[in-house]
């Protein structure tokens, strides 16, 4: 687990006072009493969160809050594994807490028919609380601990889905945080259900032809280019990206777009950056007249990789990387990509590149993977080939609902090892707990991106932003860890349990 000392989480930045003020609202909301709708499936109750459950009335009894509720019949996907017979009524429930992300459309609840077993995936959130809802699935993005479905049932477990940086939700990164989910999608190679190439849709998009030759770039080498350009808008971000590309343009020429470190226009066409989240072919067609391109990523984590390292393959650009520590691992070749961290400063790196810029030989030898048979990392080949989910690829279903179809298989064999188990413990173990840890995202405490963090001022606005978010995130995660664990029912209480827990520190008794 990540410590820090008494004086760092004490000094940490805290909630601001309107959110606890909304929280408070909110807390009042929750009490006035809710009615349910007739109830066409004649069935329960909320679970009372006290009741043990039995074998005659598990999981799997139906429960009133799906009584407004319309099933779809659709044409889903059945696993040749898939010998679920049981009606709507019977089967698990699954609720996806942030409704904006429902795979499904229209309506709120669909059945869904997976590999092995069936369920039925909801966005309503009365069914929080009801036996039948076994899981509830969170995108990291927009999980609080602050407004977290409290209290947590025994018989619940939690799913995690995050694709995204980790800049956007730290909480994940530390121990109190991951061990809250069972079951998780991420960027990492050792998630459940891992993300870690979901920029890259095949191999053959990186074997694509290069888009401007090596003569038509030292053509636009000659007419003015830099031979490498920085592209970001996005500026103040956990890897300190421009702290190093500031440092950089000392010891060589970088053409900047964007809102960062401008020195450039971008032609007239291309004024709105927003084509750089997508392939338009007019960015992509004046990106690639560079040989380089500076691809730091916004925060720093193994296997977190997205289009910025990925988009130069394809096109036949050399990146210049920050980001995942591990990205060699997921390289075509040993000669494709060039890594900041290799270098002793900024002013090494530029000598390199300043001397590949020259040699068109030595040059070429990055691009030589754009050759089948100069793609060398069989890894990367097994990664893209064994995925079940495809990226643009309608013969393979999308992560989301490759996702849920992993937790609803996951969900009804720990259902049937607990019915086993209850009916006859003798002969039956009970399903073994399953959390997830730090190899599921953890990611590191930011730092600066050139130089060390003691030799900043105190009032450098990374320095105040985020190493002081990095750690205010571990103290929302542990407390809502003591939330649970005392099995509070109001996410408004989470400051009271970080001052108690803050408390016992101070007087050593954590």
């Amino acid at each position: 687990m990540i410590t820090m000392s008494v004086e760092g989480r004490l000094g940490a930045r805290l909630v601001p006072c309107c959110v606890w003020l909304c929280l408070g609202l909110l807390c009042l909301l929750s009490t006035l009493p809710c009615s349910w709708s007739q109830d066409p499936l004649n069935v329960g109750g909320p679970v009372d969160i006290g009741d043990s459950v039995d074998a005659d009335q598990g999981a799997f009894q139906p429960q009133s809050a799906l009584s407004d509720m319309e099933f779809s019949s659709i044409a889903s996907y059945r696993g040749p594994g898939n010998n679920d017979s049981r009606g709507n009524k019977d089967l698990p429930i699954l609720l996806w807490w942030s409704a904006g992300l429902f795979p499904h459309f229209p309506g709120d609840t669909e059945r869904i028919d997976c590999h092995t077993s069936s369920c039925l995936v909801t966005r309503n959130r009365k069914v929080q609380l009801y036996r039948r809802t076994s899981s509830i699935i969170f995108y990291g993005t927009d999980f609080r601990a602050y407004e977290a479905p409290l209290p947590r049932p025994s018989h619940q477990t939690w799913a995690l889905f995050h694709e995204e940086s980790p800049m956007n939700n730290y909480v994940l990164s530390h121990s109190p945080g991951i061990r809250l989910f069972n079951y998780t999608a991420t960027f990492r190679r050792g998630s459940d259900y891992p993300l870690t190439l979901q920029w890259l849709p095949s191999l053959g998009y990186l074997l694509q032809p290069v888009a401007v030759s090596l003569e038509q770039k030292n053509h636009w080498r000659r007419e003015g280019l830099a031979p490498i350009m920085y592209m970001q808008s996005h500026c103040d971000v956990p890897s300190d990206r421009d702290r190093y590309v500031q440092k950089l343009m000392k010891y060589m020429e970088v053409d900047s777009y964007g809102k960062c470190l401008n020195s450039k226009p971008l032609p007239q066409y291309l004024e709105d950056t927003s084509t750089a989240t997508g392939e338009d072919a007019g960015f992509m067609s004046f990106t690639a007249r560079y040989k380089f391109h500076l691809a730091l990523e916004n925060g720093l984590c193994q296997d977190y990789m997205t289009e910025k390292l990925w988009r130069p393959l394809h096109q036949g650009c050399v990146p210049v990387y920050r980001g995942s520590s591990s990205v060699a691992d997921w390289m075509p070749n040993d000669l494709s990509v060039i890594l900041i961290d290799d270098f002793p400063s900024p002013q090494d790196l530029a000598k390199f590149l300043k001397a590949l810029d020259e040699n068109d030989e030595e040059y070429a030898k990055y691009l030589q993977f754009k050759n089948p048979s100069h793609v060398t990392n069989v890894g990367l080949m097994e990664a893209l080939e064994s995925r079940e989910w495809g990226v643009n690829d309608m013969s393979k279903p999308n992560y989301l609902n490759g996702f849920e179809c992993y937790v609803c298989d996951q969900e009804n064999t720990r259902l049937a090892a607990e019915r086993a188990y209850r009916k006859a413990p003798e002969k039956s173990p009970p399903p073994q707990p399953k959390m997830a840890n730090n190899s599921h995202m953890g990611c590191p405490l930011p730092s600066p991106g050139y130089g060390d963090r003691q030799d900043l001022h105190i009032n450098d606005s990374w320095v105040q932003m985020w190493p002081q978010d990095y750690w205010q995130s571990l103290d929302q995660a542990e407390g809502l860890e003591s939330l649970i664990r005392h099995n509070e029912s109001d996410p408004a209480l989470l400051w009271h349990h970080i001052q108690e827990l803050a408390m016992r520190r101070a007087r050593g008794q954590a």
